[in-house]
């Protein structure tokens, strides 16, 4: 963010023009151009009040000033965006206010190349940002970043995280809440968390993070466990087993009945029951009429008690699996 008035301020700097010339006459005598250099929090603060008034109330402004761990931290502003020596030179060398001039002058007077910005119009590229940020934050919760998906598909870390402003609680988000930052992308199950029967997620129970991990995993959906049922598990542990008589689609995964984050039918159920259970068991040792449109209510033969409530599970209740010595057919 730019507020026009700013840039007057940029006459404390001026000193650095003496600085730019001599890396000018440098380069004519065929010296090698200069590496950029620290300046200090204070030279970014005087054209970026803005910014800083928003970044002291972060927990990096806390580190990087109260206890930095390393010369780099102590930078604050430098330890992300990179030495500004070049950049400030840059900005010192135009006397007139680029803001007035309109976006295009701004364009051309500043030299993007000469610091890291986060932001998709500065034009650093996807790795650099990432480097900058993974430099501290490698390992644990991100350790397997290089890879996966987001990783793939070019996500910047300040694309889910500002780490200039307070927007979160916690991790220095983009918006309130970590669903909704995955929420502004993942539209689809945004919307499967509006129906009927859903995860806990919009009612702040539950959190995305609970079951997957943005910054990578072994699984491809980003879970944080090695399979689903076992993700499952670490909620539903009565559903764990082991059993004497395990139901196989249970077994396999979870979501071969249950969607994992909202449907219309009950219990996240993928289809209504009994048309679920007879996805598999067409044939059973039922009347062969077991199902159909003269069992439904308002006929004259009456309705099948075997479609009402819960349907196949009036009968078999125990369908996840069973440990009765009679429970073949998970009826106890």
């Amino acid at each position: 963010m730019r507020v026009p008035g700013v840039f007057p301020a940029l006459r404390a700097m001026l000193a650095a023009v003496s600085l730019l010339a001599a890396s000018v006459a440098n380069a004519a005598d065929g010296q090698p151009a200069r590496h950029a250099t620290y300046v200090g929090e204070q030279v970014c603060v005087s054209c970026h009040q803005v910014e800083e008034s928003h970044f002291g109330h972060t927990l990096h402004a806390k580190i990087f000033r109260q206890n930095p761990r390393n010369d780099v931290e102590r930078q604050v502003c430098e330890a992300c965006h990179g030495p500004g020596s070049l950049h400030a030179e840059n900005m010192a060398v135009e006397s007139t206010d680029p803001v007035a001039q309109g976006e295009e002058a701004w364009d051309k007077i500043v030299d993007k190349s000469l610091i890291v910005g986060f932001t998709k119009s500065w034009g650093t590229s996807i790795d650099k940002m990432n480097g900058q940020c993974l430099s501290c934050h490698e390992g644990g919760q991100r350790m397997h970043w290089p890879g996966s998906t987001h990783d793939l598909n070019k996500l910047a870390c300040s694309d889910c995280h500002n780490p200039m402003a307070r927007f979160s609680g916690t991790s220095l988000l983009k918006k309130q809440s970590i669903t909704q930052v995955c929420e502004s992308c993942h539209s689809q199950q945004r919307a499967e968390f509006r129906k009927r029967s859903h995860m806990p997620v919009p009612e702040g129970k539950m959190s995305c993070a609970d079951c997957h991990n943005p910054h990578g995993t072994v699984t491809a959906p980003l879970l944080k466990a090695d399979s689903v049922n076992d993700l499952c598990y670490s909620c539903h542990a009565e559903k764990r087993g082991p059993f004497i008589w395990e139901h196989a689609p249970v077994r396999e995964a979870c979501t071969n009945c249950h969607t994992p984050h909202g449907s219309n039918h009950d219990k996240l159920l993928q289809v209504a029951r009994p048309a679920l259970c007879q996805q598999c068991h067409a044939n059973t040792n039922h009347p062969s009429v077991f199902y159909n449109a003269g069992q439904l209510a308002g006929n004259e033969t009456g309705l099948n008690s075997r479609v009402m409530g819960r349907s196949c599970q009036n009968c078999h209740t125990q369908i996840h699996g069973s440990n009765h010595p009679a429970g073949a057919r998970f009826q106890r």
